[in-house]
């Protein structure tokens, strides 16, 4: 495939972002417009386009690459999300817009105390900038390898580039430019996965009905794992908790999507948005998966051989750029764009709000859409740019899959006590020691690492997986109650 065509195609994909955020931050590019796009977000933009971000480009390649090795037990894991999705939607959003917050972290100051609240910001803060870092860093060799590479282009050139132009079409409307270009960017994504099936499915001679029995037949289809809950990574209670648990920590206590469901009128809306995104957010990974069975099936029928790829993530753009025809090529990497690009850009956003009501108080400013704060949002909304790309080059100049893996690792770690300072939050009515929250939401994730590391894998032959978040969390939750100096005001526990 011509990299010359390949770049044609993200020219044109990011002229056309550039003017949606042209069109949509003209006449209102205040902080109003771009923390909660005025709380005038419609419901079905929203959950349509919050699919695009839910699904980075990591999950593009890595859920189709993954089936070989553990064939749809993915999907035990997305009934997990869809769970916590709901739980979400009548559970935390209810809390949210009775608070009417613009952050979500402010809960914590109001229920335990100021370091609480900013040790929550804070832990948002780290986690989603190495998190979104590392998932464009992927995505972004992806783009390196096949198409930059052949211009002899560095690759801090191509990242540069990126988040430049990230940085353009967000930095004035914020959530409101956000909110359409997201649903823009769904609607390739879900439109390159489709096509995906049907050239693969063409590229096999098979029809509608022939694909479905391929996969459903084929040897990758096995959806449930039972057996084995101790050692096997795969079990469906691990996947099915780790799901449900990582979507409320990494989904209702992110303010990146929480952001745009506290973007809408009402409560109503936001819930109804919450359960039409995870019917369609169920659909699509099916659909995921079927593109995975549907490539090895393709590799095994055309002598491609698997096991010479560097890493299963690299199957999909193999397939799509080398051994099929422009189109689907195109529509291939129209879908790894518009998932790579919607992650990031919604992610920036929040970051930039987060920081600007977290630790900034534009919220307890007496105009926030003063023009001196809008130009200080814009230089957070840089400076988070700046900082994304320091990281994503740092995790090249590594240039060890296992260090960054792990580095990743050690961020999803942190998630583990924020979701233990709201389930004591929501589920006890017990004060914390303000002063020992910091020290407590480093500890827990130490404590249980060692424990892991030391005497977990070593004196018994159970294997942690999804769960961890779990463990995690109700270690944070111990060390709480442990602290604890009694129950808390009537004040704290009225929200």
């Amino acid at each position: 495939m011509s990299p010359i065509i390949l770049l044609s195609f993200l020219v044109i994909y990011f002229a056309v972002l550039l003017g949606v955020s042209y069109f949509t931050s003209k006449g209102s590019a205040d902080n109003s417009t771009f923390f909660v796009a005025n709380r005038n977000s419609k419901w079905y933009m929203v959950a349509f386009g919050m699919i695009g971000t839910a699904l980075s480009g990591v999950t593009f390649i890595s859920v189709p690459g993954a089936v070989g090795a553990s064939n749809f037990s993915y999907f035990q894991f997305v009934l997990g999300n869809a769970v916590g999705f709901i739980i979400i939607a009548y559970v935390l959003l209810p809390l949210y817009y009775r608070m009417n917050l613009t952050s979500i972290y402010t809960y914590l100051e109001e229920r335990f105390g100021h370091l609480t609240y900013k040790t929550g910001a804070a832990i948002f803060l780290i986690s989603r900038t190495i998190g979104s870092a590392f998932r464009l860093y992927l995505v972004a060799i992806v783009l390196q390898h096949f198409i930059f590479d052949a211009w002899n282009i560095p690759f801090v050139i191509t990242v540069t580039i990126c988040l430049l132009l990230i940085w353009l079409y967000t930095n004035k409307g914020g959530l409101k430019t956000i909110i359409v270009t997201d649903t823009l960017q769904t609607t390739f994504l879900i439109t390159a996965v489709i096509l995906s099936i049907y050239f693969m499915a063409k590229g096999l001679d098979f029809d509608i009905v022939e694909t479905f029995e391929a996969v459903k037949e084929s040897s990758y289809s096995q959806i449930f794992f039972w057996e084995d809950f101790v050692g096997s990574k795969a079990n469906f209670w691990k996947q099915f908790l780790g799901g449900v648990f990582i979507t409320i920590a990494m989904t209702g206590l992110d303010q990146d999507l929480m952001q745009k469901n506290l973007s809408m009128k009402t409560i109503k809306e936001a819930q109804t948005n919450m359960i039409t995104f995870t019917s369609i957010f169920v659909v699509i990974n099916i659909f995921f998966l079927a593109v995975g069975a549907l490539l090895y099936i393709y590799a095994e029928r055309n002598g491609i051989d698997v096991s010479t790829l560097a890493t299963r993530d690299y199957l999909y753009p193999e397939i799509a750029l080398n051994h099929l025809a422009i189109v689907p090529a195109i529509v291939f990497m129209m879908g790894l764009t518009a998932a790579t690009f919607a992650t990031t850009d919604s992610a920036l956003t929040a970051l930039t709000t987060s920081y600007c009501i977290d630790f900034l108080n534009f919220n307890k400013k007496e105009n926030p859409n003063d023009p001196a704060l809008v130009r200080q949002r814009n230089y957070v909304h840089f400076g988070f740019s700046v900082l994304m790309l320091v990281v994503i080059l740092i995790f090249k100049l590594i240039n060890d899959d296992s260090v960054v893996n792990a580095i990743f690792t050690a961020a999803s770690y942190t998630y583990g006590p924020l979701l233990g300072l709201f389930i004591f939050g929501l589920f006890t009515k017990r004060a914390v020691n303000d002063k020992l929250v910091p020290y407590i939401c480093v500890i827990s994730p130490l404590i249980l690492f060692l424990l892991n590391t030391y005497v977990i894998s070593v004196y018994t032959n159970y294997v942690i997986g999804l769960d961890l978040i779990i463990h995690n969390a109700l270690i944070t939750v111990i060390l709480l109650m442990i602290t604890s100096p009694g129950r808390a005001s009537e004040k704290s526990l009225s929200h």
